[in-house]
């Protein structure tokens, strides 16, 4: 199957949707809209990941296979350990391909507005002091800048491993709203 484009009708109306695309590209947002236009419900994988203290919840894996064999959902696609599940279980992949410098102006905005708000994100957790950019090699903007180009390989070695699974490739936040109220919405 090609990929789709954000004015291609899509082959049948999704259940299980997942969406894609690098740190700070706006997956856990667009997943939100796709499941309220499908009434699905929409599960986020950061919530059932992080722990108190940023650490790995011990029942992330399961609590993953659990709502994912359920009929119905949208998530993001993410973290290693649960990847190929999800796109075994998926009827259709978003891909949010935004440029590089697009992702890293949201990725910077939403990690300075989290922290100076001292928002509260999950478990308890908040994002860790500015400064931590220029020491954590893991923080989330370094992250989000150095993983970046991984995201088109991963599509690509899903395309080979579920050549049936539709993948709508979506180049910026416009053609995501141009998708969601066009094909989706109009979607079997």
């Amino acid at each position: 199957m090609p990929l789709l484009g954000p004015a291609d009708p899509l082959p049948h109306r999704p259940e299980r949707v997942l969406v894609a695309g690098t740190s700070g590209a706006g997956k856990s947002t667009l997943a939100r809209r796709i499941a309220a236009e499908l009434s699905v419900p929409y599960v986020e994988l950061d919530a059932l990941f992080h722990g108190p203290g940023w650490t790995e919840l011990p029942t992330f894996e399961a609590d993953v296979h659990r709502f994912s064999a359920q009929p119905r959902w949208a998530t993001e696609w993410q973290y290693g350990p649960v990847r190929a599940h999800l796109a075994e279980r998926a009827d259709l992949l978003v891909w949010l391909d935004l440029p590089r410098a697009r992702v890293m102006r949201q990725v910077v905005r939403r990690t300075l507005v989290r922290r100076l708000r001292r928002q509260e994100l999950w478990q308890g957790n908040i994002e860790p002091p500015l400064w931590t950019f220029f020491t954590n090699p893991e923080h989330i903007v370094r992250w989000a800048w150095s993983t970046h180009h991984q995201s088109a390989a991963k599509v690509v070695a899903l395309r080979r491993e579920r050549p049936d699974l539709p993948i709508v490739r979506l180049h910026s936040r416009a053609a995501a709203a141009r998708w969601l109220h066009g094909p989706l919405r109009h979607a079997g």
